[in-house]
């Protein structure tokens, strides 16, 4: 789960439900485009199923933790990856899209009180954003983030590093060569190898 700063790090003020509309549908790309489920991926110990079962679990946790509604469940992860994300990340949208429940307030001891919007905008619409390069550069599709928002992030990222790591969210900081671009730096941030390839 990312952990950014106040205002959702890497998100400009704007529309929680338009960003997440945009970056889910990204991800969901490279799910359709998924051929193998059990490759490894970039997070060790991670096949490229449990990327989308990390995804399609923690958030709902996360919401009836908080106070918040129950998100509808699509199948199991091991039965049907591309369903289990179809069903997840249409039931994110209805629930940002929702006026009425876009601005409840959720209570977390981690967070304090957020409208649920900008908690899922703060936590959730970057994890997938992030996880998009895993799932990606395991399937060996097209990896590429956007790179404002790769800057954004990793600059809200870094102010709160200390509290960040103490998270356990994240591996350690891998170092990427100097001048390298916001993607590279992020990844590097947020405990990625980005040299990392799949096994021949």
């Amino acid at each position: 789960m990312a952990v950014p700063a106040e205002q959702p790090a890497g998100q400009p003020a704007g529309q929680p439900a338009e960003r997440h509309r945009r970056v889910a549908a990204v991800f969901t790309e490279r799910v359709l485009g998924t051929g193998d489920w059990n490759v490894p991926t970039p997070v060790e110990g991670w096949a490229a199923r449990d990327v989308v079962r990390h995804l399609c679990g923690w958030f709902p946790d996360f919401l009836a933790a908080s106070g918040g509604p129950a998100l509808r469940r699509g199948p199991s992860v091991d039965e049907d990856p591309v369903r289990a994300w179809a069903v997840h990340t249409d039931a994110v949208q209805r629930l940002l899209d929702d006026p009425a429940a876009a601005t409840l307030t959720l209570r977390n001891p981690h967070l304090g009180e957020l409208a649920l919007a900008a908690a899922t905008d703060m936590i959730y619409t970057s994890d997938v954003f992030m996880h998009t390069w895993d799932l990606a550069r395991a399937t060996g599709q097209d990896d590429r983030l956007d790179a404002g928002h790769c800057a954004l992030l990793l600059d809200g990222m870094e102010g709160m590093e200390d509290a960040i790591r103490a998270s356990g969210q994240y591996g350690p900081r891998v170092d990427v060569p100097a001048g390298s671009t916001a993607q590279t730096r992020l990844l590097g941030f947020i405990g990625r190898d980005p040299s990392w390839q799949p096994s021949p």
